[in-house]
């Protein structure tokens, strides 16, 4: 990326929002895109769906799967920060159709790519916190990763960085052909910005000097000299980038792009969590997160944001060097891309910090595909889960009808973005806390009874609960018909077990 030219679209999205600098942004939920995109137009269109059969390997289409770790709604293409440098996500967001309503199945990096490579939920796999691998939850035994699936129909599959939380190890080792590598970002020699006594990971700045030292680089570099080769079979490659997940280094090219001075800060009145029951409003402080009074009181939540925006270009351009590499591979029309992110993140909305919450910010995640088959410049505003994915490529792949999956296949939507989807989107946090997400409105319920309400087409920013007005009650209960009747308790491993006390201690 240019970076004289990501500057110049910084100081333009200034100048756009400047009467709100003061009280902050405010979410949108239209579809937005940057000046800088050189809009690429593709010829190809979503074919329409054909009887399941195994897959044609002198036909098939190859698959570039890009996972990108802590990523919320700050892109341009989902208008979660209007001021976000996002050129090559934006481009792709144009190339293909860009789901502006996608959610997470659970808001915690782990399990919440559990649930995507599996397409089963976690109130079924049981897995709602960092702990349990994919080959240790008893309830996806017989579920094959998404890469495994595509494997035993005839693909290669490739695998790089951070795609399953701790990789493909055991039992799932064998699901990946070959290993792009796990690189470990350098560590500085000592501490930039963090308070000493919050955790190691919540440290940020402008480190290393430049960006062959970040293992998201080298991993972009590796995944596009790979796409130049030639394969004997299609491929499935799975990229999994670190940035913008803590501790927010990056090279000090990208924090440049920013003025700090003048960045928009979430509005985020103390007013708004008046009105909500206090389950989850301590939900990170058994962990590392800090919470948004020790933000505040240490003065540094302009600078983690300056920081979040600066990790968030860095990981840009490394989806820049993907893409330029496959446009100039022999794969280019014959390979569809999915980009897509764990869960959202909190930069102090809602007085929190980082995730595991059942919020918009929290939940809502880029989701975009392009490509082979897609229609480009199409935008998709009715509700997705990420446990979708999986059963969504096996449709565009033609492979074989995958029955244990839970997650409901984005074809439909793909070919007719109108097309309405009965099912919401739920996303889990803790056994028995649900979100129910459609194309309006959320419903939270909690395992106490309390309960949210909110009224996206007038209140995008989450406000006003109206959980409790009479007026609402007919919607209230329509989402409440999506509440999962059968909800599998936290999984926890032996080690996990015997761990004294509740990680969860509000």
């Amino acid at each position: 990326m240019d970076i004289q030219l990501a500057r110049q679209g910084s100081r333009q999205s200034n100048g756009l929002q400047v009467r709100k600098l003061q009280s902050g942004f405010t979410r949108t939920h239209k579809p937005h895109f940057s000046l800088l995109l050189a809009i690429a137009t593709l010829t190809f269109w979503l074919p329409p769906a054909t009887s399941a059969s195994a897959a044609n390997p002198a036909d098939s289409t190859n698959v570039l799967f890009i996972a990108i770790d802590d990523l919320n709604d700050w892109v341009g293409f989902l208008d979660g920060h209007l001021q976000a440098v996002t050129p090559h996500m934006d481009a792709l967001a144009q190339r293909g159709c860009n789901f502006t309503n996608a959610h997470c199945d659970v808001p915690v990096c782990s399990p919440s790519r559990v649930s995507v490579m599996s397409g089963i939920s976690a109130t079924t796999h049981g897995s709602y916190e960092l702990g349990p691998k994919y080959e240790q939850l008893p309830a996806l035994t017989n579920i094959p990763t998404m890469q495994r699936y595509f494997k035993n129909n005839g693909y290669y599959t490739l695998a790089g960085g951070k795609v399953l939380h701790h990789g493909f190890g055991g039992r799932l080792s064998s699901d990946i052909d070959r290993s792009l590598g796990r690189m470990r970002n350098p560590a500085p020699p000592t501490l930039l910005n963090r308070p000493k006594h919050w955790s190691r990971a919540w440290d940020w700045g402008k480190y290393p000097e430049t960006n062959t030292k970040m293992c998201d680089y080298q991993l972009a570099k590796t995944a596009a000299k790979a796409l130049q080769e030639d394969f004997d079979q299609p491929f499935f490659m799975s990229i999994g980038f670190f940035r913008p997940h803590v501790p927010l280094y990056a090279p000090p090219k990208w924090f440049d792009i920013y003025d700090e001075e003048s960045l928009m800060l979430p509005n985020n009145p103390r007013s708004d969590i008046e009105d909500l029951p206090e389950n989850f409003l301590g939900i990170n402080n058994y962990a590392a997160a800090p919470t948004h009074t020790e933000v505040i009181k240490y003065a540094k939540q302009r600078s983690l944001t300056h920081a979040y925006l600066a990790s968030i270009s860095f990981v840009d351009h490394c989806v820049g060097i993907l893409l330029d590499a496959l446009e100039a591979s022999p794969h280019a029309d014959n390979t569809l891309i999915v980009l897509w992110s764990d869960h959202g993140f909190h930069l102090g909305e809602k007085q929190h910090w980082a995730k595991r919450t059942l919020w918009e910010e929290s939940t809502r995640v880029p989701l975009v595909f392009a490509g082979a088959g897609i229609k480009p410049g199409n935008t998709c505003m009715e509700p997705a889960s990420l446990i979708d994915i999986y059963p969504t490529l096996i449709a565009l792949c033609k492979l074989p009808v995958n029955p244990k999956l839970e997650g409901i296949s984005l074809a439909p939507q793909l070919r007719d973005p109108e097309k309405p989807r009965a099912q919401p989107a739920i996303t889990s946090s803790y056994a028995g806390n649900h979100s129910i997400r459609n194309r309006d409105w959320r419903l939270i319920v909690y395992d106490d009874g309390a309960e949210e309400l909110y009224d996206h087409r007038n209140d995008p920013n989450e406000f006003d609960n109206v959980a409790h007005h009479s007026e609402y009650k007919k919607i209230r209960d329509e989402l409440a018909r999506w509440i999962p009747k059968k909800i599998a308790p936290e999984y926890k491993t032996k080690s996990e077990r015997s761990r004294v006390g509740d990680r969860r201690k509000r």
